[in-house]
This record gives C-alpha cells, sequence and structure tokens, in this order.
C-alpha cells in the first residue's frame, strides 16, 4: 500500500515508512501486557477485542485524508490489536494446552502467524491493484470481523474448561505458570529479567530478527523489487513463496528445538540468513531468476525460524511461570528492531535512491546476533 498511498496524497516514503513503524513499534510493546491482560479477562474476551480494535483500524482508514489519521487507525488501532494476538498468545496458549512437544506446537503456532501474513499479500496486492488500496483495507476489516464469531464458538481457554488435562500432562499442569496480573508487576518481570545477561542476549539477537523480516524484507521487499522493474503483484508472489516455505521451516525448527541445542539452531539460523542477505541487491531484477527464487526459498525456510527456539531459551532461562512475559519484552525487542528498520530503510531509500545499504547493515546483523548467541553457552540455565 506504500505506492498508492504516496501517489494519492503526495506523501514521502519516509512518512509512509513512519506509519508502519508506530504500528510495529505499539504492536511490540502491546505484547509484554498481553499476557497480563489474559491473565485477568480471559484469553478469549483479549483476543475478540483485539479482533475488533483490526477490524476497527483497518476499516476507518478508508475514509483517512491526513498522515495523523493513518498513524492512529493503522499505527495505533491495528498495532494494538495486533499485539494482544501475536506470538505471546501462542506462547500462552502452548502453555497451558501443552506439556509435551510445545517446541513442536509453538513452531505451528508460529509459522501459521508469518504465512498468513505472507499468504494474503498476493491477494490483497491483486485488489490494490484492481480496485485500489480502500477495497484491500476493507477486506482485512471485513476478515478481521469474520474470525470473530469463529473464535467465540471455538475457542477455549484452558483444557479445564472441556474436563481434559494438558497434553502429555496432568490437569496440575493446565495453567501453564500464572502470568502477571499487574501492569506493575508485568513491569517487575522485566526489571528481573533484565539483571540476567541470558535476557540481553535473547532480547538482542531477536531485535535483529525482527529488522530483517517484518520491518526489511515484509515492509520493503515489493517497493525494492519494484525498484528493479518488477511488477508489485510478481513481488507479492515472491513473497507468498516465502510464506509457504516459512510454514515447513517453522515446523521443522519446533520439530527440532525438542531435539537439538536452540543455541545451535540460533547460531545456524542468523548466520545464514546474513550471507542470504548480502546477496539481495545483486539477485533483484525485472524478472525471477533461478539466483533470486533460491533466495525466496532459503528465507522463506528461515523466516521466523528463530521464534521455537527463542521461546525455549525463556522457558529454559526464566521458567515456564515467567516465560511468557519474559518472552513477551523479548518480542517486544524484535518489534522495536522491526519499526526501526522500517524506518531506517525508507530514509535510505528516499536519500540514496536505492535500498543497497538498508540490505548490507542487515547482512551484518545478523552475522553479529549468529555471533552473540554463542554467549549463552557461558550462562547456565536456571530450569533446564
Amino acid at each position: 500500500m506504500f505506492m498508492p498511498l504516496e501517489m494519492e496524497f503526495g506523501w514521502t516514503r519516509s512518512l509512509t515508512s513512519s506509519a508502519l513503524s508506530i504500528n510495529l513499534v505499539v504492536y511490540g510493546v502491546t505484547a509484554p501486557f498481553a499476557a497480563t491482560l489474559m491473565e485477568r479477562f480471559s484469553p478469549k474476551r483479549v483476543a475478540v477485542a483485539a479482533l475488533v480494535l483490526v477490524a476497527l483500524g483497518t476499516g476507518l482508514t478508508i475514509g483517512m485524508t491526513a498522515p495523523w489519521q493513518l498513524m492512529l487507525y493503522w499505527g495505533v488501532f491495528v498495532g494494538l490489536g495486533t499485539g494482544c494476538i501475536a506470538l505471546v498468545f501462542a506462547s500462552l496458549v502452548a502453555n497451558r494446552w501443552f506439556s509435551a512437544k510445545r517446541g513442536l506446537v509453538t513452531g505451528i503456532f508460529s509459522a501459521a502467524y508469518a504465512t498468513g501474513q505472507l499468504i494474503f499479500l498476493p491477494a490483497l496486492t491483486s485488489v490494490v491493484m484492481t480496485s485500489g488500496w480502500r477495497t484491500a483495507s476493507l477486506v482485512v476489516a471485513c476478515f478481521a470481523a469474520g474470525v470473530i464469531p469463529i473464535f467465540l464458538i471455538f475457542f477455549r481457554n484452558s483444557p479445564e474448561e472441556v474436563g481434559g488435562a494438558p497434553y502429555g500432562g496432568d490437569h496440575q499442569d493446565a495453567a501453564g505458570g500464572a502470568a502477571p496480573k499487574t501492569a506493575r508487576a508485568t513491569l517487575a518481570v522485566l526489571r528481573q529479567a533484565g539483571k540476567k545477561p541470558a535476557f540481553w542476549v535473547l532480547a538482542g539477537t531477536f531485535f535483529v530478527c525482527g529488522w530483517t523480516t517484518n520491518g526489511l524484507i515484509g515492509a520493503h521487499f515489493i517497493p525494492a523489487a519494484h525498484d528493479h522493474g518488477m511488477p508489485e503483484g510478481t513481488a507479492a508472489g515472491l513473497l507468498a513463496v516465502v510464506g509457504i516455505f516459512d510454514f515447513i521451516g517453522t515446523i521443522l525448527s519446533g520439530w527440532l528445538t525438542d531435539r537439538v541445542s536452540p543455541i545451535i539452531l540460533l547460531v545456524f539460523y542468523y548466520g545464514l540468513r546474513g550471507l542470504a542477505l548480502f546477496t539481495v541487491p545483486f539477485v533483484l531484477g525485472p524478472e525471477v531468476q533461478p539466483p533470486l527464487l533460491f533466495f525466496i526459498v532459503f528465507y522463506g525456510l528461515d523466516w521466523i525460524a528463530t521464534v521455537p527456539p527463542t521461546i525455549e531459551l525463556c522457558r529454559k532461562y526464566f521458567g515456564r511461570a515467567q516465560s511468557p512475559s519474559v518472552y513477551g519484552w523479548v518480542f517486544a525487542s524484535h518489534m522495536i528492531g522491526a519499526a526501526i528498520a522500517a524506518s531506517f530503510a525508507g530514509a535510505i531509500r528516499q536519500s540514496q535512491g536505492s535500498y543497497f545499504i538498508a540490505w548490507i547493515t542487515a547482512a551484518v546483523l545478523c552475522l553479529v546476533a549468529a555471533g552473540s548467541v554463542l554467549l549463552l553457552r557461558r550462562i547456565k540455565p536456571d530450569f533446564a
């Protein structure tokens, strides 16, 4: 939607990127408090309210005429809604419903989270190109509203509501560890976690993960490909391919997390992602050539494969009870990284006329993240 908005309203790439950055920051900062809200009001109520916010935010953009409206509707409303039903929600549900194979389950949830975004892109891009960006916004609003009754009918807050026990556990495991019940307690979790070096390693590396997925590829791949002469529909289709392979890669990552050291997995993921990003400026072009297709397939497999091992390391270093809240703060770092990357890449494109510096910066950050993960081998987990 960057280019249609810029063409209609005369807005700059920096301005549209800033609106997206607000969305990502609000999204990320909401995440640590989502578990607290769910503990006080139940996951079902919070998720329904979040879906209402998403539907409202996307629906209201249809009538916007000024930048502040884009920042409020898409930035704040949609950011709040998606922040409440993102991966922190998945982590909480996995903790409540599964005592065994949580890595695999978390991988499936994570794959659905990312693949849903990427699969919808080609369809929405087609709608933007044929019917305009307002119709695309309305489609998103209708989908968000349409999920609400399905969720109300089928979702249950815990196994206890259906007289069952978590998979691979007993009734005593059903709560999955209580989340903080107040905002002050949630902030206290951050203060406690911040005293441990493991938290800063996980938050720092996940910052890079957000920078190189949602913030850079997710936000700027289509306009970057368009700069190289590729039609928008083709670029969006490539992101859909990323989504397909992400589904495979993230589930596989969850399976591996139950069997292989999460530290080794993260070193492998970040290292190869960095090497792949170095190639982007040289493989983008007007047509889809084999080197570009190879990058797309590989990046799809690695898109958010980092999530299952990161969640597992949160459990090992901070315990099952605190891990959803700690992961919420780690995830906030992820989205702050994404927000900075979205603004940074937009500013680079506007000032330099290309995204070259943005790609190289992201590649270097990934290699730094890969090296940083190894620091965890010197820190003994408290809950291994």
